[in-house]
Formats: C-alpha cells, sequence, structure tokens
C-alpha cells in the first residue's frame, strides 16, 4: 500500500518513520516545496527500514502520490511558542487549499488524514476544498491527546497506559473534555479502581492530569519547539487502522452533524476506522458537565471556522 506525506518536517518525517516501523505501507512517498528536505528525510527512514518491516521510501512532487491510498497533509507553519492552535488559521487555510487541489488531481480516491494545526478546522477546510464525502477526511484530532490521558492515568494507578479505556474529545486545544465519567482501568471505573489500590484520583490529582494533557502541547513546543513523534505514531495508528480495515475506534475529528445546538462542526469524537475511512460515530456515554463541555468546545470551533471555511 502507497502512502503519500505532503510536508517533510518534523510532523511529516515523524509519521513517515513511525509508519515504515510498523510495517504499515509498502511504500510511503515524501513531498515538500523544499525537494533536497524530502530527499534527505525520505533516505534517513530508508536507513531504519533494515532494521524493522519492509518499506520503499521514495521522495517526489505530486504525480508521485498517484495510487496513494492515503495521504498526510502535514503541511503548512509550525505553532510558535506561546501561540494557540486556533491563531494559526490565517497562516495554514491558504496553503491547504492549494496543496489539496495538487493531491487531489492525482490522487482522487485517497483518504486525506489532516495532521496540521488547529487540526479540526483544518479538517473542515481540506473537507470543503476536497469535495469528498466527510468520512475520507480524517483529522488526527484527539488521538494524541488520548494517549496523554491514558498514559498519566496508567501512571497514577500504575498499571499499563493499554489497559487505560478512556478518551479526550472535542477540540485538539483548550477546548477539549477529558471524559472522566467512563474512563475505566480494565472493567472497572479508574475512580473505583484507584480507591481499592490505594492511589485515589483525587480533584488535585485529577487536576494534575487535566494540566498534563491540555497543556502538553505548550510545555514541549516551549522546550524543543514543536512536538511530532506523539503525534506521528497517532498518525501511524491511524493508517494501520485503514490498511487492515481494522474497525478501531479511536479519537479523530472529521465534520459532525451536530453536537448538541452546534450543527456541522469539525471534532473528535470516538470513531469506527476502517478501509473507507470513519465507518461510524459513537455515541460517548457523558454526564452533564462533559456534554455542556463538549457542546462548548463545538461552540468555539463553529465560531473560529467562521470566514475560513468555504
Amino acid at each position: 500500500m502507497r502512502i503519500g506525506i505532503v510536508g517533510s518536517g518534523m510532523v511529516g518525517s515523524a509519521a513517515g518513520y513511525a509508519i515504515a516501523l510498523l510495517g504499515g505501507a509498502s511504500e510511503i512517498v515524501m513531498v515538500d516545496h523544499k525537494p533536497e528536505l524530502a530527499r534527505a528525510q525520505a533516505e534517513d527512514i530508508a536507513h531504519a527500514v533494515p532494521f524493522a518491516h519492509p518499506c520503499r521510501l521514495l521522495a517526489g512532487d505530486y504525480a508521485m502520490l498517484e495510487d496513494a491510498v492515503v495521504v498526510i497533509l502535514a503541511c503548512g507553519v509550525p505553532q510558535r511558542p506561546g501561540e494557540s492552535r486556533l491563531s494559526l488559521l490565517g497562516r495554514n487555510a491558504d496553503v491547504f487549499r492549494e496543496v489539496i487541489g495538487q493531491v487531489r488531481a492525482v490522487a482522487p480516491g485517497a483518504i486525506l488524514l489532516v495532521a496540521s494545526n488547529p487540526v479540526d478546522i483544518m479538517t473542515e477546510v481540506t473537507l470543503t476544498a476536497s469535495g469528498l464525502a466527510p468520512g475520507r477526511v480524517i483529522g488526527s484530532g484527539t488521538i494524541l491527546d488520548t494517549a496523554r490521558f491514558r498514559t498519566l492515568i496508567g501512571e497514577h494507578l500504575g498499571i499499563a497506559a493499554q489497559s487505560v479505556h478512556a478518551h479526550v474529545l472535542g477540540e485538539h486545544g483548550d477546548s477539549e473534555v477529558l471524559v472522566w465519567s467512563s474512563a475505566r482501568a480494565g472493567t472497572e471505573t479508574v475512580a473505583h479502581f484507584g480507591t481499592r489500590i490505594g492511589q485515589p484520583l483525587t480533584e488535585a490529582a485529577r487536576a494534575r492530569i487535566d494540566d498534563g494533557v491540555r497543556r502538553a502541547a505548550y510545555r514541549i513546543i516551549a522546550g524543543k519547539g514543536a512536538t511530532w513523534f506523539g503525534i506521528g505514531a497517532g498518525l501511524a495508528r491511524i493508517v494501520q487502522a485503514i490498511r487492515d480495515d481494522q474497525r478501531a475506534v479511536l479519537s479523530c475529528s472529521i465534520l459532525t452533524e451536530a453536537v448538541g445546538s452546534v450543527r456541522n462542526v469539525a471534532l473528535s469524537l470516538p470513531r469506527v476506522i476502517g478501509r473507507e475511512g470513519v465507518l461510524t460515530t459513537l455515541a460517548p456515554d457523558l454526564d452533564a458537565a462533559e456534554a455542556r463541555a463538549l457542546e462548548r468546545s463545538a461552540e468555539i470551533l463553529r465560531d473560529a471556522a467562521k470566514g475560513v471555511v468555504g
């Protein structure tokens, strides 16, 4: 299976590296407005392939994306230290519209996987510009925030993150909603599990975990300029679900018909992902406060998209 990656910076290269090492594709094509960067990243990743799974790394122009099953859009400008994801809108929307036209010209059947921030609104921009069905334009959304949430709960409870079942929903950004009410460790609620093992999830513990999830990107950006490893692995996970028609449940962003009173907004909910993209959306089990917070997150995204999408 051929995967295209447009944008060979840190996120695009991390995604390519993760896909190659996990055996997520037989071919990966790197495209960038700096051809020498795309070539260098492809060559560097190719040198890791002998230690993992067979995968051919290529670099070139948009024409080489022909027959790609998935094209990852990791192009655009990076988030600056202290800058919110939403403030990136004007700087990224025009770049995306140009790129999408060139991708669609050569790979009209590809699923488009959006990685650039603000990812929810860029997902909506991509959908509008591409003319694809909503389930074939997928934003990485809160897949990384969900991974952070599960990791921090697992650390608190002393269990593997893979044994924690919890989701972050809404915006990939400041208004995201950490869903505590249905979070589970194995078959137990995390609250009950924590109390039983002597590690209760007190208000202070929850606040610490909330801050660890919600402010993670800002801390990482302050320390090294950008985030790339976590989101690269998240993108590779989505590609795997598509390649193998796994019907995996992942927290991703697509255009959503209604969230409370807010209609037609791109944000993250638990989605079933398979060979044709998003196959269905699961209705999250939320308490009243979480439902209000999710609707508020949808309102923020809907307002931010005005004047940009279309």
